[in-house]
C-alpha cells in the first residue's frame, strides 16, 4: 500500500474539497450560471467556484508557492524560484455541462521547469491518480503501470476531436487524416472530453495511448508525469520532449509509442 507524501496530501485535500460543491452542481447542471469565454469554450459557476477552493487550499498549505491556473491566470510564488501550481480546476468542462460524467480535477507542481508532482482527480469514480518524480504512479492505493499491449491491432486510443473554436480548417483536415491512419489499424478510439482523464488511463492501462494537438499546460501538466512515472512514454509529434511547451501529445506504453507516432504522420 503506498504511503502518501505530504505534498499528495494536501493536492487531495484541495480536489476534495472542490469536489464537494462541484458534485452538488453536477446535480443541477441545467441551473447553473455559465458565461461565454469564446466559441464553443465554456466557464461555469463550478469552474470558479472550484479554482477558488483549491487555490485557498494549496496557498495555505505552500504560502510561498506561485499559481498558473486555467481562469484567473499567473500570480507569482514568494521568489522566482519558487514552486509554481499549475491548476485546472475542471477539465472537461462541457461534458459537465451537458450532465455528462467524464470530468476531473487536474493539480501539478512545476519546480525549476520541471514538473515534480501530478494529481488527477474524479469526483464521479473518487479515483485519485498521481505520482511523483522518481516515486511512480498510483491510483488511490495502487501502483500503475501502462498497459503491456504490443499491437496496434489489439490497442485501444483516445484523442481529443477539433470543434467550434478550436484549430484551424487545416488543423481539421490534418485530424481527419490522422484518424483515418489510425482508424483501419487498431481496436478502438475514444474520444471521452477530458485530456487530463484520458492520460490518466493511459497510465492506469485502460487507454493503451492517447494524442491531440493544441492543449494547455495545465490540461497535461499532472497527466505528463503520471504517465511517465507509470512507465508511459510522452513526446510531441516530432517525437520531442516539448509536449508541454508545445500543447501537442502523443502518449502510450513504450512498445506502441514510435508505431503510433509513424501511424499518425503517415
Amino acid at each position: 500500500m503506498a504511503t502518501r507524501s505530504a505534498l499528495i496530501n494536501v493536492m487531495q485535500k484541495a480536489s476534495t474539497a472542490a469536489s464537494r460543491g462541484m458534485l452538488r452542481d453536477f446535480g443541477e447542471t441545467e441551473n447553473l450560471q455559465v458565461s461565454r469565454k469564446g466559441p464553443a469554450d465554456f466557464v461555469s459557476r463550478a469552474d470558479t467556484n472550484a479554482e477558488r477552493v483549491i487555490k485557498a487550499e494549496l496557498h495555505k498549505a505552500r504560502p510561498d508557492w506561485g499559481f498558473l491556473m486555467e481562469e484567473s491566470g499567473e500570480t507569482s510564488g514568494a521568489d522566482s524560484d519558487a514552486p509554481i501550481w499549475i491548476v485546472d480546476p475542471l477539465d472537461g468542462t462541457t461534458n459537465f455541462l451537458h450532465g455528462i460524467p467524464q470530468f476531473a480535477i487536474s493539480i501539478a507542481v512545476m519546480d525549476k521547469g520541471i514538473i515534480t508532482a501530478g494529481s488527477v482527480y474524479d469526483p464521479i469514480r473518487n479515483e485519485l491518480f498521481y505520482a511523483e518524480r522518481g516515486q511512480g504512479a498510483y491510483l488511490n492505493e495502487r501502483r500503475l503501470r501502462v498497459s503491456g499491449r504490443r499491437h496496434m491491432s489489439e490497442s485501444l486510443f483516445g484523442t481529443g476531436i477539433p470543434f467550434l473554436g478550436r484549430g484551424t480548417e487545416d488543423d481539421h483536415k490534418q485530424f481527419i487524416q490522422e484518424l483515418s491512419n489510425v482508424m483501419p489499424r487498431c481496436a478502438g478510439i475514444r474520444r471521452y472530453g477530458s485530456a487530463a482523464l484520458d492520460m490518466a488511463w493511459v497510465a492506469a492501462g485502460r487507454l493503451d495511448g492517447f494524442w491531440e494537438h493544441g492543449l494547455q499546460i495545465w490540461d497535461i501538466a499532472a497527466g505528463f508525469l503520471i504517465v511517465r512515472e507509470a512507465g508511459g512514454f510522452v513526446s510531441d509529434f516530432a517525437s520531442r520532449d516539448k509536449a508541454l511547451e508545445t500543447g501537442d501529445v502523443v502518449t502510450a506504453n513504450p512498445t506502441l509509442h514510435a508505431e503510433l507516432l509513424k501511424t499518425l504522420r503517415a
